[in-house]
């Protein structure tokens, strides 16, 4: 068995138990190829819930300290987050966006699935911020469709992302694989780009029901 067929052979029911997810619109994902998932981030157990609903393996970049700690706690961190499709990136300075999208254009070129949060970070109140145009870019670059998929109350049972998850019921809601292929070889024009991040964050706020904010959930964070 593979270490995703572990991983979701040992955490799935306990998840199933703790969370009861509710799964819809997982006939939109299609079964081969390249596929980027889009959607909100609520808290830290959105990576950890969204891919056991799914029975092809997804892939995500995660920050590169989870897989760097000593020890036989270290390890065993770097084992799970890498078994549940964490790829580690130094996202930390100028070059880390570089690096990411680099790796999600290698992820897809190989026909996997790729998973993106295009605000960037996790939102500071639960509303959805304005999405960075790297989304934009991956499917422009590699022609891979864009699947946007909302994760409602993951921030019920994690709130603010900090500690042990408490028992709760949540929903992973996948809306229609979405393409821009009338885009091609636009992949530099920056309106272009904007046009298609806008109009799958979009999709995303029409299935998480969250009020939209035309700023970047950074800058939010930086103001509060």
């Amino acid at each position: 068995m593979s270490r995703h067929a572990i991983i979701k052979a040992v955490l799935g029911p306990v998840m199933r138990l703790m969370f009861r997810p509710r799964v819809e619109g997982v006939e939109n994902i299609p079964g081969t190829g390249p596929v980027i998932l889009a959607g909100n981030h609520l808290t830290f157990i959105d990576s950890m819930i969204m891919p056991i609903c799914l029975d092809r393996p997804v892939y995500f970049i995660g920050k590169d300290e989870y897989v760097t700690g000593k020890g036989i706690k270290g390890r065993a961190m770097a084992w799970f987050f890498t078994s549940v499709g964490m790829i580690p990136v130094d996202r930390d300075g100028g070059r880390g966006g570089v690096a990411a999208l680099m790796t999600g254009r290698r992820v897809l070129e190989e026909g996997k699935i790729f998973s993106i949060y295009p605000e960037g970070t996790r939102s500071p109140d639960g509303r959805l911020y304005r999405g960075r145009t790297g989304i934009a870019r991956l499917t422009l670059m590699t022609g891979a469709p864009v699947v946007p998929f909302a994760m409602i109350g993951t921030d019920k049972i994690q709130p603010g992302g900090a500690g042990f998850p408490r028992p709760g019921k949540v929903t992973v809601r996948f809306g229609e694989a979405m393409e821009f292929s009338r885009y091609d070889g636009m992949d530099r024009d920056r309106y272009v780009l904007r046009a298609v991040t806008d109009s799958v964050m979009a999709e995303v706020m029409r299935l998480s029901g969250q009020e939209y904010v035309d700023m970047y959930a950074t800058k939010a964070k930086e103001a509060a």
